[in-house]
């Protein structure tokens, strides 16, 4: 379906050279009917060449692109509010926005990113809220997983998301609880096979592996997004390189007694002087998570992003585009990270602060940058193993998960923009 769409709008791109208008798509909490469709739009025009405005604070981060019939068709296919806009209306939005006194910025995207899943080929899509988001906005991914990664197929890809991935080879730390579930026993198959299959003795050697292939994509100029509790884990598994931090249950043998006095932090991308949860029961892996230490309920669980300043500080700001400033919470094996073991170089972007909590966090490594996304899936506020999935088309303008597609459209940046 893609493929024809950006068929159709390339032949119509060759037989029109001038246009007379824009087409704006709306993206506040008023006009706009399909926010997460919206963002599969704006990819699928650039996949076709077409250069994307979005408007940083302006209407809630709307998109505008020069009038196209077959880009409207498909805003008409996907229930996305637009309008066609005359030059001369468009020209006076960008004046406003230009306006020193006003908090806005105008950023071109230019480019499709191409974009990889981090998971296990067998998980479905509802198995993970990023790979929901992007079949709902109809935006094409791969998924590659340690095999691939191991490979340094990661080179052929702008935008890495890590799957709820257990980096420090401890399978989530499920052992207690699920230890005699098929999916769980099938599911440590799986990794001791690929483990075995590259060398490795143990799992949380493979992963470790694996965690350092993406700090060289990061380093080299790669977009990482990690969710729940891939992002913990994979900073606990930089700091632990060389340390047995698996207890009997995860690898056959007893954890380094030394362990915490061995971690190196400055290996880490976000978090700093954490504690190590060695209990092989229970989820937990470190302070870093604030899941048990949080005394807020669903009724009374929101959290706050910040408003920057889109002339000065155009990255977060665009990480943050929504059509309201309060999401709802939800929870995760990870759902939110505690300040005082937050890096001071990393800019916080969106918090609880009566929890004294960050939940939606961003930094840069090398050349490239990291989001952190405390929680498993914006509209399930307590997702449990073997829940149904969460049918997207019943939350199609959830601002939790436009944070999750503003990442994806964020390598398509304008490079000047791309860093803060």
């Amino acid at each position: 379906m893609n493929k024809h769409l950006v068929l159709l709008i390339l032949c119509f791109l060759m037989g029109k050279n001038t246009f007379a208008a824009r087409l704006y798509i709306p993206m506040n909490a008023e006009s706009q009917k399909e926010h997460l469709k919206a963002y599969g739009v704006a990819f699928v025009a650039l996949q076709s060449g077409l250069s994307v405005d979005w408007l940083l604070n302006y209407d809630g981060g709307a998109f505008a692109m020069e009038q196209n019939e077959a880009v409207e068709r498909i805003c008409k296919l996907r229930n996305v509010s637009y309008q066609v806009m005359a030059d001369a209306q468009y020209a006076g939005i960008l004046e406003k926005i230009a306006n020193p006194d006003f908090n806005g910025d105008i950023i071109k995207l230019e480019k499709a990113p191409k974009i990889a899943v981090y998971t296990p080929k067998s998980k479905l899509p509802w198995d993970d809220a990023v790979t929901m988001a992007l079949t709902y906005a109809e935006i094409p991914y791969d998924k590659v997983y340690d095999d691939e990664l191991l490979e340094d197929k990661l080179s052929e890809y702008d935008w890495l998301h890590l799957h709820h991935e257990d980096f420090t080879g401890q399978f989530g730390k499920f052992w207690s609880a699920y230890r005699d579930f098929a999916w769980y026993k099938d599911d440590v198959k799986l990794q001791e096979g690929i483990a075995h299959k590259h060398g490795f003795k143990k799992v949380s050697q493979l992963k470790l592996a694996v965690s350092k292939k993406i700090r060289d994509f990061v380093a080299g100029g790669g977009y990482l997004f990690a969710m729940c509790s891939a992002t913990d884990t994979y900073d606990i598994a930089l700091a632990a390189d060389g340390v047995d931090i698996c207890d009997l249950p995860y690898d056959g043998d007893p954890v380094d007694p030394n362990a915490q006095q061995k971690l190196n932090f400055d290996a880490c991308f976000a978090f700093k002087d954490f504690t190590l949860d060695l209990n092989p029961v229970g989820n937990e892996h470190s302070s870093i998570d604030n899941t048990y230490l949080r005394v807020n309920d669903e009724s009374n669980d929101y959290f706050t992003l910040f408003t920057f300043s889109a002339k000065f500080d155009p990255v977060p700001s665009m990480l943050t585009q929504n059509h309201t400033t309060t999401i709802k919470g939800f929870m995760g094996l990870t759902t939110a990270f505690r300040k005082p073991v937050i890096k001071s170089n990393i800019v916080i972007m969106g918090e609880n602060k009566s929890q004294n909590e960050a939940r939606y966090i961003h930094g840069e490594y090398g050349k490239g940058t990291f989001t952190f996304y405390g929680g498993h899936d914006p509209e399930d506020y307590r997702h449990q193993v073997g829940d149904p999935p969460t049918e997207l088309s019943l939350h199609p303008s959830s601002p939790g998960y436009r944070l999750i597609l503003n990442n994806v459209l964020f390598p398509a940046a304008k490079k000047k923009h791309r860093k803060t």
